[in-house]
């Protein structure tokens, strides 16, 4: 603490009452001039060494000299989980916030500093320091190519612009730290030392992973601490679970019982507090966590995910059994991880986890402040297979990390739009340039094997991607070099794929009467519509009738489908529980999947304004509405202009009063279940102004 500047020490000591000092690895990147240098840095230290608080001392370095710093995120849950965290330094008179036009130091997801450095460079050009957590994303198939278009970007346009970038050790960061122009400084130092093993149910007496993953809890169990297990489908987080809960409940106290039970109870309300009856999912859920164990994954009501992170980082669970999307989420450490299994279902059938995932996934076992050591364990069927997966993990190195730009056709598309729409390109050859800057370009003509390919190849994917681009009347050629069209600045300044864009247009064009089902199917269809899946091998044959009944009559019935007919039942003020009963699906995710569906019906309504057509503008924003809120036509005015009155309690104003409530006293409102004082006050001054 010593070395740093007296105002940084002071804020982090205030703000961090924990940290006592720093250690070895932190020492480590604070020794190398960290602090004093404008240069850009990559800090490689292990998970829990406390990356996010050495990124955090450059921003308050930046912001004490009056300028802005950005922390970029790859996901949504991180950014929340950041926001909280750093508000503690507003009382130090530093403004936290989510967009640097409005706070010295803002937390933005990647796609949101993608825009900023697209259509916003005033405000980017005030930005003095760039934090970037969870680094080696860059190498991921989704988000990658969005962050290193971005950093690509803003070192154009603000190229005084410092970039710190906080990441795991990768294989090859002498090749990233030549893009990045950084400085690169690695420590293997971990606080909470990790031991890792690969077990098998040989060593057990048994041909169950289910019985291995029992008796590390039980162990857990004796040990006062807890576990997180990974498994590869939702399916089988619950099943775990609730296999793991059976066996267990003849371990756990009676204190133990009573406190699991009220996180039981917890997550039952939030299903009820929604006005809906707890899914079948939800009681698997509650009942399971009433002996300490849970799972979590997508298929959950958001707040009970929120639910079981908050208790689980209390030790008021025993073990979480995640889906492996759960390593890149909040910070959700516990003493032992287990990974049950090391493959993933693709599209090709199941893979082998990279070894850099079972890195991620095996640095949450550890907790600093709680734990001396963490353990991570690899679950094996047989002897053999364990000594492989010893060979393969345990002393196997990490996978090189390369950019996905250019296999990511997405990717490609949405960039080139990007650098035509924002004028920073005009013709082949300015974009040519721009795809050589980035990390791909970089690794491409500095890969001796590839270097002399590496012109005509990039050049070769530029055209193709310019031919498509020309062809669905996305940019356009004009005297003045490459124009985005009205159509291809819709797709540069949201954040859709080129793929829903251009198959909503298409649907555009084609449309001769609006048709709300097929929409909604249409929707369902696209890539950026979060889908409702199925939970099991149930008859699908409910969601097939549903369709035929709206008119839509579909050979293959998969998610699409059943989000389809979620959403139709959405609308129609079915409550989760009914669609849940009906369908077998995930309910839980209706009100996500149904809020992302009204933007895409708002984004839908744009292309037709473009393609000049003004006549289903109402009604496409009377679906969004619906979509929304979950109401049929005749509530929308009411649950719009009357805040947090929601479709239940407006459906049942109309049921008991009728349409027209202006007759209506405050007195007779408030008999209404869930109708206090102040929403009666605010339903009458709605009515008497409508």
């Amino acid at each position: 603490m010593e070395t740093l500047p007296t105002e940084i020490k002071n804020i982090i000591m205030d703000c961090y009452p924990y940290i006592k000092e720093f250690n070895p690895a932190q020492r480590h990147v604070i020794d190398s001039g960290y602090i004093e240098t404008k240069s850009n840095y990559i800090i490689a230290i292990p998970t829990a060494s406390g990356k996010t608080i050495l990124g955090i001392m450059a921003a308050l370095k930046t912001i004490l000299n009056g300028g802005k710093a950005v922390y970029a995120a790859p996901l949504i849950s991180i950014q929340n989980e950041k926001v909280k965290e750093f508000k503690e330094f507003e009382k130090h008179g530093i403004e936290v916030g989510k967009h640097p036009s409005s706070a010295d130091l803002s937390v933005m997801v990647f796609e949101s500093f993608d825009a900023l450095t697209r259509f916003s460079w005033d405000t980017l050009r005030e930005v003095d320091t760039l934090i970037i957590d969870e680094f080696h994303m860059i190498g991921e198939y989704s988000r990658g190519p969005t962050l290193e278009c971005a950093i690509t970007r803003a070192k154009i346009i603000n190229p005084n612009l410092r970039i710190v970038a906080l990441s795991a050790t990768l294989q090859n960061m002498e090749e990233i730290e030549g893009w990045l122009e950084a400085k690169v400084v690695e420590h293997d130092y971990r606080p909470v030392p990790l031991n890792k093993e690969v077990l098998n149910t040989e060593m057990f007496n048994t041909s169950n992973k289910n019985e291995v993953v029992v008796k590390i809890v039980e162990k857990a169990i004796e040990d006062s601490s807890q576990a997180l297990s990974f498994v590869s489908t939702r399916r089988f987080t619950e099943s775990l679970s609730n296999y793991v809960s059976g066996k267990i409940k003849k371990k756990i106290t009676s204190e133990q019982k009573n406190m699991f039970k009220k996180v039981s109870e917890a997550i039952l309300e939030v299903p009820k507090r929604k006005g809906s009856r707890p899914t079948s999912t939800c009681l698997k859920l509650a009942e399971s966590c009433e002996n300490g164990a849970a799972f979590h994954h997508a298929g959950l009501f958001n707040e009970q995910k929120e639910i079981i992170e908050e208790e689980f980082r209390k030790g008021n669970l025993l073990m979480i059994a995640a889906t492996p999307s759960l390593m890149y989420g909040v910070n959700l450490p516990s003493r032992s991880v287990v990974i049950r299994d090391y493959t993933r279902w693709t599209s090709q059938g199941p893979q082998a986890i990279p070894v850099f995932d079972y890195e991620q996934m095996s640095g949450r076992a550890g907790r600093p402040q709680y734990d001396d050591v963490g353990f991570s364990y690899l679950v094996a069927k047989s002897l053999d297979e364990a000594c492989d997966l010893q060979e393969k993990y345990i002393h196997g190195e990490i996978e090189t990390t390369n950019s996905k730009l250019i296999e990511n056709k997405d990717a490609v598309y949405k960039q080139i739009i990007s650098q035509v729409a924002s004028s920073l390109s005009k013709n082949p050859e300015e974009i040519q340039n721009f795809f050589k800057m980035t990390f791909y370009g970089y690794q491409m003509t500095n890969n001796p094997s590839m270097s002399l390919f590496a012109e005509d190849s990039l050049k070769y994917e530029i055209e193709t991607a310019l031919e498509f681009l020309l062809k669905n009347g996305i940019l356009q050629a004009t005297p003045d070099g490459l124009k985005a069209t009205a159509f291809g600045n819709l797709i540069a300044k949201s954040n859709y794929t080129v793929e829903t864009s251009v198959k909503l247009k298409e649907y555009a064009t084609q449309l001769e009467e609006l048709d709300i089902n097929e929409l909604i199917y249409q929707l369902s269809l696209t890539p950026d519509l979060p889908l409702i899946s199925f939970k099991g091998r149930k008859s699908k044959d409910p969601v097939r009738e549903k369709l035929s009944e709206k008119g839509l009559f579909v050979m293959n019935i998969g998610n699409s489908e059943a989000t389809t007919v979620a959403l139709l039942e959405w609308i129609d003020e079915r409550s989760e529980y009914e669609i849940e009963n009906a369908y077998n699906v995930y309910s839980a995710s209706t009100r996500r999947s149904a809020y992302e569906a009204s933007l895409l019906v708002k984004f839908f309504k744009n292309i037709l304004e473009v393609l000049g057509r003004y006549n289903y503008s109402r009604d496409l924003d009377y679906l969004s509405a619906r979509l929304y809120y979950g109401v049929r036509d005749d509530l929308i005015l009411l649950v719009i202009g009357v805040k947090r009155l929601g479709r239940k309690r407006a459906r049942a104003l109309i049921k008991t009063f009728g349409e027209d409530l202006r007759p209506i006293n405050e007195t007779q409102l408030q008999k209404i279940e869930g109708i206090g004082p102040k929403l009666a006050k605010n339903i009458r001054v709605f009515v008497q102004n409508y």
